[in-house]
């Protein structure tokens, strides 16, 4: 059973506070502060691990724009936990935020216009611009250290929107369990994990290509990309067959020529299936490469077959990946190709074509491969002009090219077939709802085709843990890497001495390095079960929460948070991470379009949160199904808001008339005298069933729909029919059995809604109940044997027949009626009988005949009282 211990199911003891003028306005701000006052949704840590729900929820990137995907995915974690606790579950309901990586720096740099150079000593007096500056060149310059203390103040700040945001929609977080993904506990588990990995083989060191900009010297991350359209021109030179038969390639980048580690051409492609599988000789470097099959080859560009370098482009680095091609780089970090010949050209020709390129930069270079193609006579044709985009680093000016360095890497199955179906068998130990999505995680897995790059060369995120020893030349030895003790975690090894040297070594011969980059936010991201659960810090509270029962998620990034998650718990702690998966979809522009930035369709949280109330905003991000992507539409936002205003409304009807806590019945059910009464709650019965069994579906949108379907039935129908009996008309018992009937409804339908509807439900519930209806019992099925769940459906059917007749006559509807007749078959006569007393009362007839016949239940023959004169009563 729920926790009871704020009276919330203890008889008579609240007395009855209806307000005059129920309103929606102002709940949120009022209750939201009750709630956190209380500790309405704290998790009690002294439990057991069969007592909890724990939610793994997902940490929102705090630097990013808040939107209306954020108030959709969760509401819908929120309603499942809510009914969770309800059930008695003591939930776990942590709440993350994902402040560190690429969109804080960015956030960062154009808030206070400045940008991080590590070179630039720590300034402690630091503070940016009142006013900064609008172009990137005018930005302050600052240190590695200022910046990240500027990323952090601004997360915060960022973070308190959010959470704002979050209180106001009604969120059931303990905000006692948070945690940001660059704070101390954070950085420290990710460390953990990560020298837990490097431990057990699970992460190692290897040269990988990199994008590099050539004018700055570093490395660039993708999201740091910008196309730009530049002048170029397609080169047609040939390839030679063992037997002498020319090859053709078209390509923009000729002075690539001597890193080719393959020729590629689309598997359908029938010009070059019989090349595939055999070798070729490339133009001057006389070098033997092989011909492969690939998808991403394109029949229609150029000539249908294309050289695969290493790299000329991110293309190239997919291929040298997936057709697993051998490393042929000779461009250098400056830009320049590398001055000694490579050990794969080997013959005198190669070597002489190699020298008359070597040291120059990418620009000479292909000019010097042009005049040797064309001295050769192999350059065919005249070059074809075009424009085409090129990635360039967005605060560069020359193209960006792709150079091998040294990453790091976590083994993730894309090179280990064991670890591959290890992997796929996780996903098997983890309920999808949808059920479908599970497909998208296999499939990314059996597509693997190499391990997870986790390093990064950002300044704010999670440092490697790791320093290299210099040799007496001040040479990395990056195959000893010096490790910190788990003590020293968290550590920035770019400016914490190695263990065992001191700062003074930094940087010199016989001394050590830091590794200076920081790990892939997914690397962290994929440990949120471990941060927020207590691994390795609080292992009583692990093995409580652990593994989570849900990971609400998007579709969208199965791929990365998912499967990288998925990645980290199976390494260390030999299992998958979650129980559940809630899959939640996309939201679309009423043109059915993803909502994004880009396209200026975003709406903001707060106008709609202001404009329709959180529980409208619930009601329509819980109306749509896990999985499925849904519209945005106000539409079914005003039917939200329509929905509460009614639930206040009708519930102030039904205490007004004396329903109390006293009236509510369990067990005895005695007081229900009226077929009408009993019918109403053995209807009820089978929609808390039906409720359960949704929910426990993980299907709170069927949940929804079944609850409200009822509600409106018994507004509109019920309570119309049992007015008369509920003022007395009938006698003290008849009276007796409605009100226990209303009570009973209300009390059953408050929390089945309380989910759905968390600040109206409370607040009707404080009009006649003690505590909080978020801590009361999830209802019970009534057993009541001789209810007829379809009777009410009848009744309110022939009622509404009758009701149509007077609009029909443009008559008032409280219009009597001197006699009608309802025809239907047997069955549906004898409910009719049943409740015939009510429906009478409730249409004002003084006579209804029933009478057996075939088909759907009708009115008919409706004779009306003559229509009141002006003035009569």
């Amino acid at each position: 059973m729920a926790e009871s211990t704020q009276g919330t199911d203890t008889p008579g003891t609240a007395p009855i506070n209806v307000p005059d003028k129920p309103a929606l306005e102002g709940l949120e701000a009022a209750l939201t502060q009750r709630w956190l006052a209380e500790g309405t949704y704290k998790f009690n840590p002294e439990t057991t691990r069969e007592q909890v729900y724990s939610i793994d929820t997902p940490p929102p990137t705090a630097s990013g724009s808040l939107h209306v995907g954020h108030m959709f995915s969760f509401t819908q974690t929120d309603v499942q936990a809510r009914y969770m606790r309800m059930t008695g579950k003591n939930v776990f309901y942590p709440m993350g935020w994902d402040d560190n990586g690429l969109p804080t720096e960015r956030r960062v740099q154009n808030y206070y216009g400045v940008r991080c150079d590590p070179a630039i000593p720590y300034n402690a007096a630091y503070r940016p611009p009142a006013d900064p500056a609008k172009n990137q060149r005018d930005f302050d310059v600052v240190s590695r250290q200022n910046f990240i203390e500027l990323c952090e103040e601004l997360a915060v700040e960022d973070e308190k929107v959010f959470e704002n945001l979050f209180q106001t929609l009604g969120l059931s977080v303990d905000w006692n369990l948070t945690y940001r993904t660059i704070d101390d506990t954070s950085r420290a588990v990710s460390q953990r994990a990560f020298l837990a990995n490097l431990s057990a083989g699970d992460a190692y060191m290897a040269e990988a290509p990199t994008l590099w900009d050539v004018t700055f010297r570093t490395a660039v991350a993708q999201a740091e990309l910008e196309d730009r359209e530049v002048a170029g021109a397609y080169y047609r030179y040939p390839f030679f067959t063992a037997e002498g038969e020319k090859i053709f390639v078209e390509t923009t980048r000729p002075e690539l020529l001597a890193a080719c580690a393959a020729l590629v051409a689309n598997p359908d492609d029938e010009r070059y299936q019989p090349l595939f599988g055999k070798t070729v000789k490339s133009p001057l470097f006389d070098v033997e490469l092989e011909v492969k099959a690939h998808a991403l080859a394109k029949a229609d560009k150029g000539s249908g077959i294309a050289m695969v370098c290493t790299f000329g482009d991110l293309t190239d680095v997919t291929w040298w990946r997936e057709l697993q091609l051998p490393t042929r780089a000779i461009m250098g970090r400056d830009g320049r190709i590398i001055a000694d010949t490579p050990e794969w050209i080997t013959t005198a020709a190669g070597k002489e074509a190699y020298a008359a390129i070597a040291g120059k930069t990418a620009f000479s270079a292909k000019e010097a491969v042009v005049e040797l193609l064309t001295a050769a006579g192999l350059l065919d044709g005249e070059p074809k002009k075009i424009t085409h985009p090129v990635n360039f680093f967005e605060k560069g000016d020359k193209p960006l090219e792709v150079v091998t360095s040294r990453q790091w890497y976590i083994r993730n199955g894309g090179r280990d077939e064991e670890r591959r179906e290890r992997l796929i068998g996780r996903g098997k130990e983890i309920n999808f709802h949808p059920s479908f999505m599970r497909s998208r995680y296999e499939n990314w897995i059996a597509g693997l085709n190499g391990d997870w790059l986790v390093s990064r060369q950002r300044f704010f995120g999670v440092p490697i843990p790791v320093w290299y020893p210099l040799d007496a030349q001040g040479n990395p030895d990056y195959d000893h890497p010096v490790l910190p003790s788990d003590e020293m975690l968290p550590v920035d090894p770019a400016a914490d001495a190695a263990p065992g040297y001191d700062e003074a070594q930094r940087d010199k011969p016989n001394g050590f390095t830091g590794d200076a980059d920081v790990l892939d936010t997914w690397a962290t991201s994929s440990l949120t079960p471990q941060i927020v659960g207590g691994w390795s810090r609080d292992e009583e509270l692990f093995s409580k929460v652990y593994p989570f029962d849900l990971r609400p998620q998007g579709h969208d990034i199965i791929r990365t948070w998912l499967f990288s998650s998925a990645v980290r718990a199976d390494a260390l702690q030999v299992s998958a991470p979650w129980k559940h998966a809630a899959i939640s979809g996309w939201i679309l522009d009423p043109d059915r379009k993803k909502m994004s930035k880009s396209k200026g369709n975003v709406v903001v949280p707060t106008d709609v949160l202001n404009e329709f109330g959180s529980d409208a905003v619930r009601y329509w991000a819980a109306s749509a199904k896990l999985g499925a992507d849904t519209a945005y539409e106000i539409a079914q936002m005003k039917i939200g808001r329509r929905l509460a205003i009614k639930l206040l409304n009708a519930s102030k009807f039904v205490l007004n008339l004396g329903a109390t806590e006293n009236s509510v019945v369990s067990e005895d059910l005695s007081v229900l005298s009226n077929p009408l009464d009993r019918a109403l709650l053995a209807q009820l019965s089978d929609v808390v069933a039906q409720s359960t069994k949704a929910f426990e579906n993980y299907d709170y949108a069927r949940a929804l729909q079944i609850s409200e379907s009822f509600f409106w039935q018994f507004t509109d129908d019920y309570v119309e029919l049992i007015k008369d009996r509920a003022y007395g008309a009938a006698g003290e018992a008849e009276q007796a059995s409605v009100l226990a009937a209303l009570a009973t409804a209300l009390d059953s339908l408050l929390r089945l809604f309380a989910p759905f509807l968390p600040f109206a439900t409370e607040e009707v519930w404080s009009w006649w109940r003690t505590g909080s209806v978020h801590r009361a019992a999830w209802p019970a099925a009534l057993e009541i044997a001789d209810g007829d769940t379809t009777m009410l459906g009848t009744v309110g059917v022939a009622l509404s027949g009758i009701r149509k007749a007077k609009s029909e006559a443009k008559v008032k509807q409280r219009t009597g009626v001197l006699s009608a007749t309802i025809t239907a078959n047997e069955s549906l006569v004898a409910q009719l009988k049943a409740g015939l007393g009510d429906l009478k009362a409730a249409a004002n007839a003084q006579e209804i005949t029933l009478q057996s016949g075939e088909g759907e239940l009708t009115v008919s023959d409706v004779v009306l009282a003559p229509a009141e004169e002006p003035g009569q009563a």
